[in-house]
């Protein structure tokens, strides 16, 4: 047998979960209690907790305050170096910050961990009432619930109604979900790369990323959070991280940047690796690091049940309650969320809002790498009058 090559070395053990624990380097977060949550699912969540960080300064009528909603593997920390309590960098540091789009010299900038993560806010990782982590026992949550969970934090912070409410995947269900369910507190609404229902092939990766984390013996039906190093489900976390990510980027993207070359150092005839294998086997290793097998599956449910006009009479019913200025925007090359998604968005919200197509080939993840184009974007809707809660 071949050695390993160095470039496949060993690394430490992954932690059975990723996620953040009361204990832990708390960063950039604040917490708000938010009590007791009614989910749509009928069970109710108790003492819930919301982690989320704050950028730039409240006006005193909170007349200044955007909501920014993260995607799947997102969390609170939009902007900021990486440091203690925070394993990565915002992961949208170019648009929030003094003169940029979300400019906080005006702005106040809010990102909240989402209900269901797990860096900071209740979900599958949290102690429940008995102190041990919720585990198997944590119910199921939809989109909606998570967009009453937002409500109810933006009611501690005092906000009436959001300048802004702006989101990608995940985070562009929920925005658009704030835009529909509370029409009256959301002033302008900017959807990325999202959808009003997601369809069968969106449910269809969804499965085979669930299989392979709840297939994982160390998964061990959502209960492995107190498992030693190694121990977790980490393989199949990886695994669907390893399909997640071959949807978020283009076909053409990869063949450009990696087509049959190999791994440098590994011959693919000979067990190695191509190159791609090695960009998603980072990618994988990068995530069981820092998030939590059990919220991959509760966030990935919520995504597959997300549909903005269940009991609401359908797509058209439910989207023709938004009042908020709104834009949307779609990425040219993104397979996931693919552009006539936006389109049926902009054919059935009011005021014929714009659809900005973004031209890239960075497909799904286009929404986190084309700063500038999305960045005008922003600075065109905020430019803009808000819905009718504007005074």
């Amino acid at each position: 047998m071949p050695p390993v090559p160095a470039s496949r070395a060993a690394r430490p053990a992954p932690p059975a979960s990723g996620a953040w624990r009361p204990g832990d380097p708390v960063g950039s977060r604040r917490f708000a209690r938010v009590g007791a949550v009614a989910l749509e699912g009928g069970d109710v969540l108790p003492d819930v907790v919301v982690a989320y960080e704050t950028w730039g300064e409240m006006a005193d009528d909170r007349s200044n305050v955007v909501l920014v909603c993260h995607a799947l593997t997102g969390d609170s920390h939009v902007a900021g170096p990486a440091g203690p309590g925070h394993p990565t960098p915002g992961w949208w540091d170019e648009l929030v910050g003094p003169g940029r789009a979300l400019d906080t010299d005006r702005w106040c900038v809010v990102a909240a961990n989402v209900l269901g993560g797990c860096q900071g806010t209740t979900g599958p990782s949290s102690p429940a009432p008995d102190g041990r982590p919720w585990g198997s026992r944590f119910p199921a949550v939809s989109v909606r619930d998570q967009v009453a969970v937002e409500a109810a934090l933006a009611d501690a912070l005092g906000v009436p109604a959001w300048a802004l409410v702006v989101g990608g995947s995940m985070g562009g269900m929920r925005a658009l979900e704030w835009g529909v369910t509370h029409p009256g507190r959301v002033r302008r609404l900017l959807v990325l790369a999202a959808c009003a229902a997601s369809g069968a092939d969106q449910i269809a990766w969804a499965a085979a990323q669930l299989a392979a984390v709840e297939g994982d013996p160390g998964y061990a039906g959502g209960d492995y959070h107190d498992a030693p190093d190694g121990a977790g489900p980490h393989t199949g976390l990886g695994v669907a991280r390893r399909v997640a990510h071959a949807t978020y980027r283009a076909a053409p993207e990869l063949e450009a940047r990696f087509g049959r070359t190999a791994q440098p150092g590994e011959d693919p005839a000979r067990g190695g690796r191509y190159a791609v294998e090695s960009y998603l086997d980072h990618h994988a290793d990068k995530l069981v690091r820092r998030f939590d097998a059990g919220s991959y599956v509760a966030l990935t449910r919520a995504m597959n049940g997300h549909d903005v006009g269940r009991g609401r009479g359908g797509t058209g019913a439910a989207l023709a309650a938004v009042t908020a200025t709104t834009a949307v925007v779609a990425i040219s090359s993104d397979r996931l969320y693919p552009v006539a998604l936006g389109e049926e968005l902009v054919a059935g919200l009011p005021g014929t809002p714009a659809l900005h197509v973004v031209d890239s080939p960075a497909g799904h993840d286009g929404f986190l790498t084309e700063h500038a184009a999305v960045a005008a974007v922003v600075r065109d809707l905020l430019g803009r009058p808000g819905g009718p809660v504007d005074g």
